[in-house]
């Protein structure tokens, strides 16, 4: 058995519909988990403990499975650029957006990220074309964004910053990906050993900004940010959030890659804000206006719309 096949043991032998829902299940609850955190913690004490549990998580289960790690230097490099975008930037910008709106609207704003991998993969891969369908996409994409954030309520409606943070966050996926693409594309880095890698290489950055902005604000990066009552509350949200929301979720959103495809697999993007909106509104009470939900389902159609692929016209009689 290679190194990629065993990263899952038993988890690949479930239904990959399972998995998918699992998976979508597991990431949507994410923006609650950390909605809890901030309860007690500092947003870069919960993204670098997130980074860092789910590094520790799938180094355990990399060695469980005799998954081999890249052993160059510039392979390691090139992974460092890609955590950057797929680990410190989103999980950061996903939690310090929560500190201005709700779990619920940044879980919406992660609907964008579709249709920003689209957007950069024009930008920054020569071999994608722009189509039609992939215009319409993009248009799309930005007119849902413009209704979640109501720019037009002036102060009444959601925290424009907030929204553009949260944004920021599920544009960084789409860069990350595409230059994941674009710089590994000819390298091969199998199974476990790719989240495995991005998770190490994405904790110093988040580490090294959690003391900068500590020192900064001149607080230790130890101390607790809300009640104390709240902090046994807040750890167990975010251990749940690095052991289960990162690091079991990248072994699910392997498997399923492995057993029907990464196109098929990136549809549990559109399941997420589901999620995340439900719990949000259920567990802490949060409030989703109109005008979100038909912004959401229009970043949703344009994520879609994108995936989707043209009917095959039919061969003309000679």
């Amino acid at each position: 058995m290679t190194d990629g096949t065993r990263s899952a043991g038993r988890m690949g032998r479930m239904p990959w519909q399972v998995l998918w829902i699992g998976l979508a299940v597991i990431w949507g609850s994410s923006f609650l988990l950390m909605k809890l955190g901030l309860e007690a913690l500092h947003p870069m004490q919960i993204a670098t403990l997130r980074i860092g549990i789910a590094a520790i998580t799938l180094l355990a289960l990399a060695a469980a499975t005799r998954t081999r790690l890249p052993r160059d230097g510039g392979t390691w490099g090139l992974l460092a650029i890609c955590s950057f975008f797929l680990t410190a930037l989103p999980f950061t910008a996903f939690v310090v957006a929560e500190t201005r709106i709700s779990s619920g609207l940044t879980g919406l704003a992660n609907a964008f990220t579709p249709v920003a991998t689209v957007l950069f993969a024009l930008l920054l891969l020569p071999s994608d074309r722009l189509t039609p369908r992939k215009l319409l996409s993009v248009l799309l994409g930005f007119v849902g964004v413009v209704l979640i954030a109501q720019p037009w309520t002036s102060g009444q409606g959601p925290d424009l910053l907030g929204i553009a943070i949260a944004v920021l966050g599920a544009a960084s996926y789409g860069v990350g990906w595409t230059l994941n693409r674009r710089l590994l594309g000819q390298r091969e880095v199998p199974g476990l050993a790719h989240p495995t890698a991005l998770m190490v290489t994405g904790l110093p950055m988040t580490l090294v900004a959690l003391l900068v902005w500590a020192g900064a604000e001149g607080w230790s990066p130890v101390a607790t940010h809300g009640a104390a009552e709240a902090l046994p509350l807040a750890l167990v949200a975010v251990v749940l959030l690095g052991v289960i929301g990162t690091g079991v979720a990248y072994v699910l959103q392997f498997e399923v890659v492995r057993a029907v495809g990464p196109t098929v697999a990136a549809t549990v993007t559109y399941l997420i804000p589901i999620v995340a909106v439900s719990l949000g509104v259920v567990v802490l009470g949060e409030e989703v206006g109109p005008w979100q939900l038909v912004g959401a389902a229009i970043v949703i159609g344009a994520g879609v719309l994108v995936q989707s692929k043209p009917r095959a016209r039919a061969p003309q009689p000679a």
